[in-house]
This record gives C-alpha cells, sequence and structure tokens, in this order.
C-alpha cells in the first residue's frame, strides 16, 4: 500500500511463526575501497527485543548507506550496548582480498562475522546474493538491509567497525586522507597513492594500486 511504513521484521516474524528462534542477518561493508579490510556484521535479536526497539530506539534504522555518519554512530553504539542482542563481526584484510579476489574475501568475512556470534544461528538473513559455506540454512534478500532489521543492524555493525578502522590508518597516515574517503578512490586518494605510493594496506589486485605501485617503482629506478 503506497506511503505504508516497511515492515522491518515481515522476515524474522515469518521465521519466528515457524519455530525458528535464532535469526542472524548479515551484511558486510567496504568491497569497493582500494584500501583497509572488508568488514561483515552478524546480528541476532531475540523476538521481543526486536520488537521492543523497532518502535524505540532503532526506529528509523535502515541500509547504513541510507543514513548520516553522526546517525549510524548513534545506531552503532545502541547495537554494542543493547542486552538481548548478540552482535559477530569479521575480517578480510587486504592480502586475503589479494590472494582469494573481493568476492571470496567477502564470503570469508561474512562466515568469520556469523563464526563470531556467541552461539551459533538457525537461520541467517543475508543481504544481497547467497553466500556459500555458512554453517545454517540462509535466506538472500536482495536490498535486505532496507528490508530486515537484523540485516540493517548488521550493515551498521559492519560500516561503522570499518569507518573506525580507517580512522585510525589516517592517525598513523594522515597524508593519504583517510578519514575523508574511507579508503574509496577519489581523486584525493589516487593523488596521494601516486605521490606516496601504496601501504600494506592497499590492495594490490585493485588496478589504480597496481598502477600507482608501479609507477612508483619507475620513479624509484630513474630516482625521481
Amino acid at each position: 500500500m503506497a506511503g505504508k511504513e516497511k515492515d522491518m521484521l515481515a522476515y524474522e516474524r515469518e521465521l519466528w511463526s515457524g519455530g525458528v528462534a535464532r535469526i542472524a542477518g548479515v551484511d558486510e561493508a567496504g568491497r569497493g575501497p582500494l584500501a583497509g579490510p572488508v568488514v561483515a556484521g552478524a546480528v541476532v535479536f531475540g523476538a521481543s527485543v526486536a520488537e521492543e526497539v523497532l518502535q524505540g530506539i532503532l526506529r528509523g534504522l535502515t541500509d547504513s548507506k541510507q543514513l548520516t555518519e553522526r546517525r549510524r554512530e548513534v545506531f552503532f553504539a545502541e547495537l554494542k550496548s543493547m542486552s538481548g542482542v548478540d552482535i559477530g563481526v569479521g575480517m578480510a584484510s587486504a592480502a586475503e582480498i589479494d590472494e582469494v579476489n573481493i568476492l571470496q574475501a567477502t564470503y570469508l568475512a561474512m562466515r568469520r562475522a556469523v563464526a563470531g556470534l556467541k552461539s551459533p544461528p538457525e537461520h541467517i538473513l543475508v543481504d544481497g546474493r547467497p553466500v556459500p559455506g555458512l554453517p545454517a540454512v540462509s535466506t538472500a534478500i536482495v536490498k535486505g538491509d532496507s528490508l530486515s532489521l537484523s540485516i540493517a543492524a548488521a550493515s551498521i555493525i559492519a560500516k561503522v567497525t570499518r569507518d573506525h578502522i580507517m580512522y585510525e590508518l589516517d592517525a598513523a597516515f594522515p597524508q593519504y586522507g583517510f578519514a575523508a574517503h574511507k579508503g574509496y578512490g577519489t581523486k584525493e586518494h589516487l593523488a596521494a597513492l601516486r605521490r606516496y605510493g601504496p601501504l600494506p594496506e592497499h590492495r594490490n589486485s585493485f588496478r589504480p594500486v597496481r598502477e600507482a605501485r608501479a609507477e612508483k617503482f619507475s620513479q624509484m629506478e630513474l630516482g625521481v
């Protein structure tokens, strides 16, 4: 019905009504950047907790990309401090991305996030496409981070965790500007790559990084 507010617990309620108690939402952040890890989050709500927070402190929670940074940080803090919520985080490093490719590294991060939960889930709701190797039956939901509270919460955990990692990287290497672009291939980031060369946290399997590394190596050979 036009104008009707989306039911962010529709998928969860269907599973709960079928006797499935522990439902994990899973999402990732950081597939596209040139630097830093890909990070995944997994979140399990108890049914009563989910119903309560959906109308309260998590009202308005949706796909992390649709929220301001301030709103993401607020939701992140609420989720981390909330009782009755199980949270897992998984990562794959730049080196692992280079070794197995970004898609397989994303799957790896998601499996690690689920493994990081205190108790295994009975069913997993995944944003986007199916993920192989998960330890429970899963349902892949296109744009699931805007349709499922569990996946939306996982997207917040993944995105804000990764942002915090990039802030730490920015503090260590301020010349690259990671706090501003979070590792994405902005004009400023590409310029820094060409000037300073890649760091170990850069993804060498991504073409702009390979080209910057080759250019920097040529400059060193020529003594530029």
